[in-house]
């Protein structure tokens, strides 16, 4: 596979190879799943995309590693090789712990989405995905920072960004009629056109390590519901959940996450928290310091369509950007990708139209596509969250719940949004009309 497009010396202005260079049919900024994803499916589809990514493969992302079955979709929509033999690790399911029970439950079988999850470390992860969408046809561009973006002062529309680009940082001008914006929670690209994040949406951090273990191929995700904090006179159940997943390579992600519903949010310092609670576990499992291959790592989980609209003047948000995170489980990945793939349906349709007002109609769906997709899912996950942000009911339910093997297979089902969506079984049918009659907000 050729190399990355990078300019280590960026043409000057009016050279006419390097405006071509840094002009095309869409911007995407950001090589993480969201991006990659939705530069591949652009590219696919005959549009000529950039993809600009701040730093150079392989690069780190603070995640659990885990796949859930819809991540796992996107993967083989995008023709990737998740063969064992190419390094993926499968899982069958999810194993859940608390309130003294241990209950394993196999990932559902379905129409809509594969049996089985997967395991791949982030910094590989992410690489995979930009590669792919560089042989589908995208331009991609490491080691370039995104700065402000370029405004039409007519229309307000955004038609390109300016960048640093390559070790030296020499500045360079991108253009294009639309950018997507993948980059992540932070967004400065969002901020800059008005975008800012909506306080009434929750918001997760999730921190975590990987120690050496003999627990590293197991083939079951690990989800823990009780998070205690054993360090103070009395122990002390705390919001969130922690997670082991094994990663086939003699080590475990160990982490957790947190919600920022609860009142002791701020006030906790989350690493020394999952400190205590790898010291709680069988010495023999090896989650302790000695073992532990890298620091603990944070990184903010933003849920439920926490910044809004997810179209405007030219630039449409995916991924973390848009706040996509599941606020049932933290999973992101998932809707990372299905959101650029959406994004990038929309796009197409939009470029295949022969006028700017019938362009801009086109556009104008995708943040009603995503509402239409998501908006009752993520609305009960808000009501979700702000019931286990209370650690008295997030005790009464682990202690009650976990006990009903077919309420925890229902649970499993709505938490990790697999469902059939016609054709189902009863769960499946409770659980889209349930998601159909909730507000899209």
């Amino acid at each position: 596979m050729g190399r990355p497009r990078v300019s280590e010396t960026a043409p000057t202005e009016s050279a006419s190879s390097g405006i071509s260079e840094r002009s095309a049919d869409v911007i995407v900024v950001g090589a993480g799943p969201a991006g990659s994803t939705t530069a591949y499916h652009l590219a696919k589809a005959g549009l000529d995309v950039l993809l600009l990514e701040k730093t150079a493969f392989p690069r780190e992302k603070v995640c659990g590693d885990g796949l859930t079955p819809r991540a796992t979709k996107q993967l083989v929509a995008m023709g990737i090789d998740i063969s064992e033999e190419a390094g993926w690790l499968r899982n069958r399911g999810l194993r859940i712990l608390g309130g003294g029970v241990r209950l394993q439950l196999d990932w559902p079988e379905l129409a809509a989405y594969p049996n089985y999850g997967l395991v791949r470390k982030r910094d590989d992860f992410d690489e995979q995905l930009a590669r792919q969408a560089q042989k589908a046809g995208a331009r991609l561009y490491e080691r370039c920072n995104v700065g402000a973006p370029i405004v039409d002062e007519r229309t307000g529309r955004i038609t390109g960004v300016e960048a640093k680009l390559g070790e030296e940082k020499a500045p360079v001008n991108f253009h294009a009629p639309l950018v997507v914006a993948a980059d992540g929670n932070s967004t400065r690209l969002s901020l800059a056109m008005g975008l800012h994040r909506r306080e009434d949406r929750p918001m997760g951090v999730a921190v975590r390590t990987y120690f050496t273990s003999p627990r590293h191929d197991d083939d079951y995700l690990e989800s823990w519901l009780e998070l205690w904090d054993r360090r103070g006179p009395q122990d002390r159940l705390l919001p969130g959940y922690g997670w082991i997943f094994g990663m086939g390579d003699g080590t475990s992600n160990v982490g957790l996450g947190v919600l920022n519903t609860s009142s002791s949010f701020k006030e906790l310092d989350w690493r020394e928290i999952l400190k205590a609670w790898c010291a709680s576990m069988p010495e023999d499992w090896g989650y302790t310091p000695e073992n532990m291959t890298g620091p603990i790592r944070g990184a903010a989980l933003p849920m439920a369509f926490n910044r809004q609209p997810h179209y405007t003047r030219g630039l449409l948000l995916v991924g973390d950007a848009g706040g996509m995170v599941n606020p049932f489980n933290g999973e992101g990945i998932a809707y990372a990708m299905e959101s650029g793939q959406i994004a990038a349906d929309v796009i197409v349709q939009a470029h295949a139209r022969a006028t700017a007002p019938q362009r801009e109609l086109a556009l104008q769906r995708y943040p009603k596509v995503l509402k239409d997709t998501y908006g009752g899912y993520y609305t009960l996950g808000r009501a979700f969250v702000k019931l286990i942000g209370n650690p008295k009911v997030m005790k009464l339910a682990t202690q009650r719940g976990l006990t009903h093997p077919m309420l925890m297979r229902f649970t499993l089902k709505l938490l990790a949004n697999l469902t059939d969506p016609t054709g189902g079984d009863a769960m499946d049918r409770i659980i889209n009309a349930l998601t159909k009659v909730a507000p899209r907000a």
